[in-house]
């Protein structure tokens, strides 16, 4: 993600009319927009294997799945990211085209540039939506998944699901295994090549 300085502030109104015609994707953080790159084989086939599975178990349930190119708003900070995947439960949500409001569960798949970032000020951020139950996080390195899920406290508690373990996804009644999810992922010694 870097800044992109040709426009040093944009209201939420004229990021969303830019990015509707934009060939680059953009999240915006407080009037700041920020390009994001493009994803590596194994980050596509993960999201792509994800996607089948989810889609698969919540038809029919009115719960809606968006991937990548759907922004999720955090009003509450001015800031607008893209998910990997994110799926919301809330029908309010349908009022909205370019943005969601209210998902439930959160999916990103890290890469070495957008980790530390995935893992610390995102998240934080993402905090801040109220109907948010799970964060999850999915290397592209190794069969690893890291999942915050929000207790009835409102605190945040980690689940970490390794090799041939299966993955729980609270927020929508959800389980599968490690291995439909790296299904085809080729693991290299350098995953920057």
């Amino acid at each position: 993600m870097t800044l992109n300085q040709s426009h040093p502030y944009l209201s939420p109104e004229e990021y969303l009319e830019l990015e509707k015609n934009s060939p680059i994707k953009h999240e915006y953080i407080q009037g700041q927009i920020y390009a994001m790159a493009g994803a590596s084989d194994a980050h596509v086939t993960i999201t792509t294997n994800l996607v089948a599975l989810l889609r698969n178990h919540i038809r029919g349930t009115g719960c809606r799945l968006y991937v990548a190119d759907m922004k999720a708003r955090i009003e509450t900070l001015n800031i607008f990211y893209y998910p990997d995947i994110m799926i919301t439960s809330y029908s309010r949500d349908t009022e909205f085209d370019y943005f969601k409001c209210y998902p439930s569960l959160i999916i990103e798949v890290l890469s070495p540039a957008t980790e530390a970032f995935d893992r610390g000020d995102k998240f934080s951020d993402y905090q801040e939506l109220e109907t948010l139950q799970e964060y999850a996080l999915v290397s592209q390195n190794r069969q690893r998944i890291d999942c915050f899920r929000r207790n009835s406290q409102g605190r945040w508690e980690l689940y970490s699901y390794r090799e041939n373990q299966e993955l729980e996804l609270n927020s929508v009644n959800f389980k599968c295994l490690l291995t439909d999810v790296y299904e085809d992922v080729i693991f290299t010694d350098n995953m920057n090549k």
